[in-house]
């Protein structure tokens, strides 16, 4: 009987380009977390990257931005001084 290699889970983050993962606009945040929701080891990643303290980026789902894990991406620039008008 041969032995053969584990086989090995081509996840998101392997299949996918890196920059994906610290995107700048809130849209990308958003698929890059969409392409963690069925991956095996999303919470595996994100327990490693609250031990390391990631400083930004997407991390087993979530978003984390100077090291604090973020449910959102804001948009650039200055927020509104007065909501807009219906």
């Amino acid at each position: 009987m041969t032995s053969h290699p584990p086989i090995r889970a081509v996840t998101p983050c392997q299949r996918e380009e890196p920059e994906i993962w610290f995107s700048q606009t809130p849209s990308g945040v958003e698929y890059a977390k969409a392409l963690c929701l069925d991956c095996p080891f999303r919470t595996a990643c994100l327990e490693g990257a609250l031990e390391r303290r990631e400083p930004w980026g997407v991390w087993g789902g979530e978003l984390f931005e100077q090291g604090v894990v973020r449910p959102r991406k804001r948009p650039r620039g200055r927020p509104r001084k007065y909501p807009l008008s219906a």
